[in-house]
Order: structure tokens, then C-alpha cells, then sequence
């Protein structure tokens, strides 16, 4: 697995890309805020990246004072999780925020249990929207998944074990330490997101993926950084048409994916600079 990483490391553009990615991740290790206040910058991380996962699934909604506000005022018991369950559109961003918080706890250690993990994570996801026999597993025979239609047809179920054995070998270097962790967590995402192992969540699980290789696996030690926000850059479109490319299977659709991936934690990283700032300023609740 090792191997085939760098390999990956050798497409035209792609180690330059993890070299700018780390040292924007370096720099933001390194924010004075960060020396007392790590915990409470952490924080603001998941809730800014809850709102941009939510954002990329569709549900962002209607009414309220801005999604990242809402998403704040849930996590802190401001805004009851039931306030409006019978809206389609609310189970989802709660269920999106539920996942994101869920990362807090997977450590370097967990991702020894990758299926444990994913399983986990999907709960979290997707406890309220799916009949309780089929959260926290993969798809079985006869069971459809239609999110990500333009990727094609998802995988059936023996296509859909082999590529989650890959995803879980890949999760299980993490703890080694011997895998660019950038492309362990591009990599897992895009598995999960074009095999589509689960019923509903797909895309949910798998930014939520990306967020514990980068935080567990070193890169981003103090989960401050914000890859969701770096993938919701431009309303997503890049991010959609990268993992639309690396599904293709092309060597140039995999590499477009990964260069897509390194930008987008360098931006993860300067959003987590701009929540960094706003803590040291004591002005968190009027970030935007």
C-alpha cells in the first residue's frame, strides 16, 4: 500500500501539492492562539465544517440566520436537535453535524479498527434518516444507493467489500506513520465517495474520513484546520468534478483529484487561521 501511494506521490504536480499543503498545515500549528486554546479552536473547526459538509450534501436551511450560526447553537444545546424533525432538510444537517462532532473521538489507535470507525461514523450520520438495519454497515444484495447518480451506477455489493478492504487497509497505515497521510485521506475519500458502501451518507462519512486522517495522522494535529470549507470552495463545483475525475479510474483523473485535495487543505488551513485569529481577537461568534 505504501508502494502504491508513492506512486501516487510521483503524478506531475502532486508532491509539490502535499509539500504547500503541510507547511500551510505547519504554519497553522504554530498560531499563538494554538499555544492555550487549541480545544476551543478545535471546536469552531467542527461546527464551520458540519456547516460546509451540510452545504455539500444540499441541506442548508431555509430560514435560518446562516447555517454555520445554527449548526453552532445545536452543538452548544442552543437549538433543540428535534426542533424541526419533520423537515427533510434539517435531519440531514443534523445528522451531518452528529458525524462531524464523532470525529473528535477517532484517534490514530481507532483507525487500527478502520470497519469499526466507518461503522461509527455512518451511525452518526445517518441514526435518523435510514430504518435502523441499515445504519453502521454496508450495502447487501438488492439494496440501492442513488446519491452521486453522474459517478454512474454505484457498485453491487462484491465490488462495493473489495474497494471498503482497500479503504480500511488504507486507514490502518495511518497509526504506522509510514503513509503521506494527504493522500491516505484523498484516497479514502474518494473510495467511499465513488464505491458508495452505504445505503445514504456516502459523502457525509467520507469528509468525515478526511477530517480524522488529517487530525490523527498528523497533518493537522490540532483539528483545527477545516477541509470540509476547503472542499466547499466555489459552491463545490471543483470538488464534484475532481471526484467525478477520479472515478473515470485514469491516471489523470486520479491525479487531478489528489492536486484538488492538497489546494483544498491549504485552504482547510487558511480558514483554520481565520478561526485561529478570531479566538486570540475573542470574537469567535462573529466569524463568518
Amino acid at each position: 500500500m505504501a508502494d502504491a501511494l508513492q506512486d501516487l506521490a510521483r503524478l506531475p504536480g502532486v508532491e509539490d501539492g502535499v509539500v504547500a499543503a503541510r507547511d500551510a498545515c505547519t504554519q497553522l500549528r504554530w498560531h499563538q492562539a494554538l499555544r492555550r486554546r487549541i480545544p476551543e479552536a478545535a471546536a469552531e473547526s467542527r461546527v464551520r465544517g458540519a456547516a460546509a459538509s451540510a452545504l455539500l450534501e444540499g441541506a442548508e436551511p431555509a430560514g435560518s440566520r446562516g447555517s454555520t450560526d445554527l449548526v453552532r447553537d445545536l452543538v452548544r444545546g442552543a437549538v433543540a436537535w428535534d426542533a424541526r424533525a419533520d423537515d427533510p432538510v434539517w435531519r440531514v444537517l443534523a445528522g451531518v453535524v452528529r458525524a462531524t462532532a464523532a470525529t473528535e473521538t477517532v484517534t490514530a489507535a481507532s483507525l487500527r479498527a478502520p470497519a469499526q470507525v466507518l461503522a461509527a461514523l455512518h451511525t452518526a450520520a445517518t441514526g435518523e434518516l435510514l430504518p435502523m438495519d441499515q445504519v453502521g454497515r454496508p450495502r447487501r444484495e438488492g439494496e440501492e444507493c442513488r446519491e452521486w447518480a453522474e459517478l454512474g451506477p454505484a457498485p453491487g455489493p462484491a465490488e462495493v467489500q473489495e474497494r471498503l478492504g482497500l479503504v480500511h487497509e488504507l486507514l490502518a497505515t495511518v497509526p504506522a506513520g509510514r503513509t503521506p497521510v494527504l493522500l491516505v485521506a484523498a484516497v479514502a475519500h474518494a473510495e467511499i465517495v465513488s464505491a458508495r458502501p452505504f445505503v445514504l451518507g456516502n459523502g457525509v462519512v467520507a469528509r468525515a474520513v478526511e477530517r480524522v486522517v488529517l487530525r490523527a495522522g498528523g497533518l493537522d494535529p490540532t483539528g483545527v484546520a477545516v477541509p470540509e470549507v476547503g472542499h466547499a470552495d466555489r459552491a463545490g463545483t471543483d470538488y464534484r468534478g475532481a471526484l467525478g475525475a477520479y472515478a473515470e479510474g485514469s491516471a489523470d483523473g486520479v491525479r487531478l483529484w489528489l492536486l484538488h485535495c492538497a489546494e483544498a487543505v491549504e485552504r482547510a488551513a487558511a480558514e483554520g487561521t481565520r478561526i485561529a485569529d478570531a479566538v486570540l481577537a475573542g470574537r469567535l461568534d462573529g466569524l463568518r
